[in-house]
């Protein structure tokens, strides 16, 4: 077999119970992808096939629309009596099944920076409907360091779609309480998941352990989860305390929402934390933008963007940020303190967090010179955005930095016109 469809197999990267997994290329698109073709004696068994068409509809049912930086794509799905395969986006890195080890266990900052990006992907796909159920280290691929992204989403609950899902779908040790039971699920799910991964990352071992399911299960609905730092002296409490919330059996004191859930990851990391070794801590600087007035109509997936091709910066006070008279290649969005704007030796404006400067360059003529100088009135935290990577940018993402530069410049407006008039 040299090809599936109009894909051509480079190699085969793996093989399930019921399904191969192939590294093949899309000539049309030019560009490799994964496709995992379902066996077809598993396809054609009358009293199993049932269902795994059921988990393969629901797969290929989210093509195109679950689009995330940290969820991976579904490019094209293709059934027919004899075949079936999912195309979607390969990522070469593995899965994080190789970092569950006693011996190679990730830093903490590292632990913290994967379940963050996976709170927020699947956060997202709960927004539009879709409770994963199956999540676990081996369906959690790494791209690079840190970067990660989720697959697998046969087993999904689509919450929004009129049929009934597949009941008794999951990995046992990651199930959660409610799962076991047969009873209703909503994100609730998701998040026991997700802390079961934060407790095995952190231990290299699974909270509860049993040889059969039965006892597993017991186990899950009668006892309480160990803390992590029962088995690692350096995990701090409030690390102790996000696994705890997580793995709840009680819903109502399970985190409610992946808001919430978020929100103490960053809590942790903010709380002496050791930077990641796997990549760049982008943690603290994704929930950052998402407090800045500015980026205040972005959706996750265009603030993953924005860290992706801005810089990172500081200045200490007095520091010259833009001098007048420069050629201006990019703006700056400051993410603290406060910058003064001067022309020839005039205050004419104060800068705080969330206000942009230089975004002139953005919209005038290519090296366009600055007409004021900007200087850190104390330390100042910024991004730094080129105007040829801001160029480079989705059109969604570029729309809602034209919208915040038109409410920005509205607002600048009515002040100065406020300032005219007296009123």
């Amino acid at each position: 077999m040299h090809k599936i469809g109009k894909y051509e197999i480079l190699k085969k990267l793996g093989d399930g119970t019921t399904s191969s997994v192939f590294l093949c290329r899309d000539t049309f698109a030019d560009r490799d992808v994964a496709v995992k073709l379902v066996s077809q004696n598993a396809w054609r068994d009358m009293d199993n096939g049932r269902i795994l068409r059921r988990l393969f509809l629901t797969e290929a049912s989210l093509a195109g629309k679950i689009i995330h930086p940290h969820i991976v794509e579904i490019y094209d799905a293709t059934a027919t009596e004899d075949t079936a395969y999912i195309v979607m986006e390969y990522v070469g890195g593995g899965t994080l099944q190789r970092l569950t080890s006693s011996d190679s266990l990730p830093g903490l900052g590292d632990v913290i920076e994967i379940i963050y990006k996976c709170s927020r992907a699947l956060d997202f796909a709960s927004r539009l409907g879709v409770i994963h159920r199956d999540i676990k280290p081996a369906n959690i691929l790494i791209r690079d360091g840190t970067d990660i992204k989720i697959t697998d989403f046969g087993s999904a609950a689509l919450l929004l779609a009129s049929r009934t899902v597949v009941d008794g779908v999951g990995t046992p040790a990651y199930m959660s309480p409610e799962q076991h039971l047969n009873r209703p699920l909503n994100l609730q799910t998701d998040i026991y998941a997700l802390g079961v991964v934060m407790f095995q990352l952190l231990t290299g071992r699974l909270p509860f352990g049993a040889t059969n399911i039965a006892a597993l299960a017991y186990q899950m609905l009668n006892q309480d989860p160990p803390l992590p730092s029962a088995f690692r002296r350096d995990i701090p409490p409030r690390i102790d305390e996000v696994v705890r919330r997580a793995l709840e059996r009680d819903l109502n004191r399970r985190y409610q929402s992946w808001q919430e859930f978020s929100d103490d990851l960053v809590a942790a990391a903010a709380g002496g934390m050791p930077r990641p070794t796997l990549g760049i801590f982008e943690t603290g600087q994704f929930n950052t933008l998402r407090t800045l007035s500015f980026f205040r109509a972005f959706s996750d997936v265009e603030l993953w963007e924005v860290l992706r091709f801005s810089e990172w910066r500081t200045a200490a006070a007095g520091e010259v940020i833009m001098r007048e008279g420069e050629p201006g290649g990019h703006f700056c969005i400051l993410v603290s303190g406060e910058a003064r704007v001067m022309r020839k030796g005039q205050l004419i404006a104060m800068l705080e967090a969330g206000e942009c400067v230089g975004e002139m360059a953005y919209f005038g003529e290519v090296g366009r010179l600055r007409t004021a100088d900007v200087v850190a009135a104390g330390d100042v935290g910024m991004i730094r955005i080129g105007i040829e990577a801001l160029e480079r940018a989705s059109e969604l993402c570029r729309l809602n930095f034209d919208r915040s530069f038109l409410r920005i410049l509205v607002e600048r407006l009515t002040l100065a016109n406020s300032h005219l008039t007296g009123v």
